[in-house]
């Protein structure tokens, strides 16, 4: 044993050890601080840098699991019905392991617990909690968990799940407070991330907006428009299937399916669906948007429409203006396991339908506009017409007729009185040309060649391809109108079974006259008639023929497909009379 002065050397020495032990243990925990701290600022800014959703929220879930020093971590985005979740982003579990579980979790359990009560929650065992709910065949053990809420402007919008803390140890309140100063940046990106894509989403709509406005003030037909609607709207929303119903009569009845894009659309086109019962009937007949969670089991979906398979939730939007009436109703619908269209989605889907209906308006007062100017000046030239030109011949018949008596060669006066049965013919010409000009039955366009035109534009988004159209003789003034309208619907009945029955990529129309008969011909590269199909169409229209004293002819041409002939004897106009007797 030492000296005393040995002792009173070694003791001091002792307390200096025992000093500098806590003193580097307190620089340990100090640095170890400072680098959480750290990490914890990398992670802020890191996930605050996202503009993207998903990558933000996959960026929250890493940051989380990697400052915990958690094994797994997922994040849980509450649905809108505010009790489940509508999608899950995890980090720790493979694709296999993943496809293994099955379906992500739908808010059950552990889950559900900080659903219904976002408050942060630590576990050292999962199981021993009475909310636990069980994990399902091949999910991997968990023990340990955190559980902290992401709020969005005071709004839950979500949860961030943390579990198995790594080397066996519990998440402490030191793990609570870094996952709540995490959770607090995650609701800033996520709010700055959902600021950006709706800014995008709004200029995606503008943008289509300006499209379908240029398109119809640049002269683009109907159905190009309604196929730009379609398209536009599908794109944007992402939906699967997308189409356009319009109204047949001006204001009310039912509605025929005039475009169909995306899965499911051929067996959709040319169908005719109820305004009472159907989807996009309610729609129509309130003005105003209509959804659906799943049309595999809505029966107003069901109406009208086939069943189709590998779809889920729908929107019928009315295209229509504030105060006005509606023009039709386009239906978006998103494939099955899809979440329901929200408020969100479907405000401005309303906004670029009425637009549309706006542009569409404007584009017909345009057309109207220059209908009336090309009236105006059919006015006056058929005024020019019969105050100068034929006043000109008459006078110029007069003279010719009044020397002809002066004539004593026989062959010279033959020559001319057939001048003047020429020039008289040509006054009757002119005439007619005068009552073609002028024959607008009170409205512009309804004259036999613009209605043919319109019925051949309108089916075209049934066939799938524009047919083509050839006209001769002077259909406007030839043709009565009861004549003209058993020709439109004729050829109405003639397209629409080309569409339906013939699997055609092409189709011609020709209809001509030469005053004493009228002959409608439509021709096509289908697969022709089947000798046990369905002929009512055709016994109607043969029958349009006979009450006109006219027939109906079908053949199959060397190339294939089906020839129809439909033609008519026409009525004899009365002569105006002769303008000279000789």
């Amino acid at each position: 044993m030492g000296s005393p002065e040995e002792a009173r050397v070694r003791l001091p020495q002792l307390r200096l050890d025992e000093l500098l032990e806590e003193l580097q243990a307190r620089l340990d925990a100090a640095r170890g601080t400072r680098d959480r701290v750290h990490s914890l600022l990398e992670a802020v800014l890191s996930v605050g840098r996202e503009l993207d959703l998903e990558q933000a929220l996959h960026s929250i879930v890493e940051a989380a699991a990697a400052l915990v020093d958690a094994e797994y971590a997922a994040l849980g985005v509450i649905g809108p019905d505010g009790r489940r979740l509508s999608a899950f982003h995890t980090v720790g579990v493979g694709e296999e392991q993943i496809a293994a579980i099955g379906p992500f979790p739908e808010g059950h359990g552990i889950l559900g617990e900080l659903i219904r009560h976002p408050e942060p929650l630590c576990l050292a065992k999962i199981s021993e909690h009475p909310a636990s709910y069980g994990f399902p065949p091949h999910h991997p053990p968990m023990n340990t968990f955190l559980g902290v809420p992401i709020r969005v402007r005071d709004q839950v919008f979500g949860n961030l799940y943390l579990t198995e803390k790594r080397g066996g140890g519990k998440f402490d309140e030191e793990d609570v407070s870094v996952t709540l100063t995490l959770a607090v940046a995650a609701g800033v990106a996520i709010d700055n991330a959902r600021l950006y894509a709706e800014s995008r989403l709004r200029e995606r709509w503008l943008r289509a907006n300006a499209e379908i406005t240029h398109s119809l003030m640049s002269g683009a037909g109907h159905a190009e428009v309604l196929g730009l609607i379609a398209e536009r709207a599908r794109e944007i929303t992402g939906a699967a299937l997308a189409v356009v119903a319009m109204p047949m009569a001006e204001d009310t009845g039912p509605l025929s399916v005039e475009l169909a894009l995306g899965q499911g659309a051929d067996a959709l086109r040319g169908l005719v669906l109820p305004e009472d019962g159907s989807l996009v009937g309610e729609a129509f007949a309130r003005a105003a948007a209509v959804t659906c969670e799943d049309v595999t089991d809505d029966e107003r979906f069901a109406a009208g429409l086939p069943q189709l398979t590998g779809l889920g939730p729908a929107v019928a939007v009315p295209i229509g203006t504030v105060g006005g009436g509606v023009r039709g109703v386009v239906l978006l619908v998103h494939e099955t396991g899809h979440t329901p269209f929200t408020d969100k989605e479907t405000e401005p889907l309303q906004v670029f339908a009425a637009q549309a209906a706006i542009a569409m308006e404007l584009a017909e007062r345009r057309r109207d506009a220059e209908e009336i100017a090309v009236l105006k000046d059919r006015d006056r030239i058929a005024r020019d017409l019969h105050d100068l030109a034929i006043q000109r011949l008459f006078a110029t018949g007069m003279t010719l007729q009044s020397a002809g008596r002066f004539i004593e060669h026989p062959e010279a006066g033959e020559r001319v009185l057939r001048a003047v049965d020429d020039l008289d013919e040509t006054i009757k010409i002119i005439r007619s040309t005068i009552f073609g000009l002028r024959a607008r039955e009170g409205a512009a366009g309804t004259g036999l060649r613009a209605r043919l035109v319109r019925v051949a534009g309108e089916a075209a988004p049934v066939l799938g391809f524009a047919p083509s159209v050839r006209m001769e003789g002077l259909l406007d003034t030839d043709v009565p109108r009861e004549i003209a309208d058993h020709v439109v619907a004729v050829l109405s009945e003639a397209l629409t079974n080309v569409a339906r029955h013939a699997r055609a990529g092409r189709a011609d129309v020709a209809l001509a006259t030469d005053g004493h008969e009228l002959r409608l011909s439509v021709t096509d590269n289908g697969v022709g008639i089947p000798p046990d199909g369905r002929r009512s169409g055709l016994r109607n229209m043969a029958e349009r023929a006979q009450q006109l004293g006219g027939e109906l002819t079908l053949d199959t041409p060397d190339e294939g497909g089906t020839a129809l002939v439909w033609r008519v004897p026409l009525p004899e106009r009365e002569a105006p009379g002769a303008v000279f007797e000789a």
